[in-house]
């Protein structure tokens, strides 16, 4: 896939009309967003679309729409009114249930240029998640530019990022996405090194390819999380009742030996911090002691990495020149069981190297404590990232114009 896209730095779309798949898909509660992150994340890139004087028609999915109920609490309505007061100037909302129809073509007619209007939740349209020819159409007809923003839903094939491109010539990426291919595309094809990748989180079975791919890219491979105990298990190691998924312990196997064939450094937890089991509730008060990872009692569970692996690991991350981190390093809702990701997002936001934080859990993780502003990168999509670390083609990248 090439990562060379051409982006809005590209164009000037002085008249034209410019159709923007953004990622509003924020948090609503009665109405109200309670998280407006991606909503001034998406604002560089419409302010420079404004600034060339376009005509600017904005889109963007909000959650699942499954049922006629879901479109009364799934409108983007909200989302134009907030806009309009972080742009200050009025972004129009054009409702429609079929997203494009005739008052959506009247208004983008009415437009003068440096305009915005906002169309309705493109999920409303029932084909929109199955990448189908007549909305794709319908999108394109609107428009003379198409311009992708939104890298949440760059894995999936939908009309309004991928389908809506077979019918305009000109489509290009934001800021936002042209941001992602620069650090997260390039981090792990072009590395400057050493590179260290940090992998946490509950389940190997979710990151199979992604640790075949980094440890082919990496100089250092940390396994943290859940997935530890199947590699630790996988050594031989007795993990008492942690988190383990039998069918993967072939699968870690290979791995440690593919580490070893390919001179990798593969680190994993040295002591363990464990307790009789998950909090509950999860955030509750909870016993634990620290054990050596190969001495976890056959009643405990680990729930997070000991204070000698959080050493180990902040020493690796702090030789590194890139860092790439996806997933916690235990169960980070809870004070107790939160130290080692601290200690990671702490190692992180110390160090000089590039360091990229891919989206989901590590990317709350890193907000929450504060770290944010202290990261090179903190990726907006956790489905899109994990795919991209993978090294897998991202559909609403292939689909703009290479330069």
């Amino acid at each position: 896939m090439s990562l060379n896209k051409k982006s809005v730095d590209d164009i000037n779309v002085k008249g034209q009309r410019v159709l923007v798949r953004c990622d509003f898909n924020v948090p609503l509660k009665n109405g109200v967003i309670t998280d407006e992150n991606r909503l001034v994340a998406a604002l560089p890139t419409i302010k420079k679309l404004i600034a060339d004087g376009g005509k600017i028609i904005l889109c963007s999915h909000l959650g699942k729409v499954k049922t006629e109920e879901d479109k009364l609490t799934k409108t983007l309505a909200p989302v134009a009114v907030r806009l309009s007061e972080l742009l200050g100037q009025e972004v129009k909302f054009v409702a429609n249930p079929e997203v494009v129809g005739p008052n959506v073509v009247e208004a983008v007619n009415a437009m003068k240029d440096g305009e915005v209007i906002l169309l309705e939740n493109t999920r409303f349209r029932a084909e929109e998640t199955k990448n189908g020819e007549a909305f794709s159409k319908d999108l394109a007809s609107i428009c003379d530019v198409f311009v992708n923003d939104a890298f949440g839903t760059a894995h999936r094939a939908h009309c309004s990022n991928v389908g809506v491109t077979q019918y305009v010539d000109t489509a290009v990426v934001g800021y936002l996405m042209q941001k992602e291919i620069d650090f997260l595309g390039n981090a792990v094809e072009n590395p400057v090194r050493p590179f260290v990748a940090i992998l946490g989180g509950a389940k190997v079975a979710d990151k199979l390819n992604v640790i075949s791919n980094l440890l082919e890219k990496c100089d250092t491979l940390i396994i943290g999380g859940g997935m530890a105990y199947t590699f630790l298990k996988a050594q031989g190691k007795e993990v008492g009742l942690s988190l383990v998924d039998d069918t993967k312990i072939d699968y870690c196997k290979e791995m440690i030996e593919k580490a070893e064939k390919l001179g990798k450094k593969l680190l994993l937890p040295i002591d363990t911090v464990v307790g009789d089991g998950f909090p509950d509730p999860i955030d509750g008060p909870i016993e634990v002691e620290t054990v050596p990872s190969n001495a976890i009692p056959a009643n405990k569970e680990g729930l997070d990495i000991g204070e000698k692996t959080r050493a180990l690991f902040a020493e690796a991350a702090k030789t590194a020149k890139t860092v790439v981190w996806n997933g916690p390093m235990g169960v980070f809702e809870n004070p107790t069981l939160a130290k080692g990701t601290i200690a990671v997002a702490e190692a992180l936001a110390a160090t000089d190297a590039t360091t990229i934080i891919g989206g989901g859990d590590s990317a709350a993780a890193c907000n929450q404590l504060g770290f944010g502003d202290k990261m090179s990168h903190i990726s907006t999509g956790g489905g899109a990232s994990l795919e991209f670390l993978e090294g897998k083609e991202l559909p609403g990248v292939a689909a703009a114009n290479n330069k």
